[in-house]
């Protein structure tokens, strides 16, 4: 799961199953009731990734309804939004590399001094 893009969702599989509002039916061969396609729970989980950080980007408010309401309780379901989170990520640091030229570590670094900067903390190096 590294900077390739081909490669990025093959290791991955959601873990949602019976009790999630997102299993559902398949008109896919191989999929029977009940159980969620890997693409549906990578999509879901990316789905909910794209709502908090839109969220959080449009105003407080919204952002504290979206948390109770996009943020799963179960230990599988925050998985799953976590692995959304790195997907996200991962394609971000693609997209920026395409169009700024600069290597993914270059850009992690100067992500995480402007991390730094907003919380009032210098930077060590």
């Amino acid at each position: 799961m590294k900077n390739s893009p081909g490669r990025w969702l093959r290791g991955w599989r959601g873990r949602r199953g019976h009790g999630h509002a997102s299993a559902r039916h398949s008109a896919k061969p191989g999929i029977a009731l009940g159980q969620t396609a890997a693409g549906e729970s990578v999509a879901a989980a990316m789905q909910a990734t794209i709502g908090l950080l839109t969220a959080s980007l449009d105003s407080p408010e919204l952002l504290a309804w979206a948390l109770p309401a996009l943020v799963p309780q179960d230990a599988d379901g925050l998985g799953d939004l976590m692995a959304g989170l790195h997907l996200i990520s991962e394609l971000l640091i693609h997209e920026l590399h395409a169009a700024t030229g600069e290597p993914p570590q270059a850009i992690l670094q100067r992500l995480a001094i402007l991390a730094e900067h907003r919380r009032g903390m210098p930077s060590a190096g």
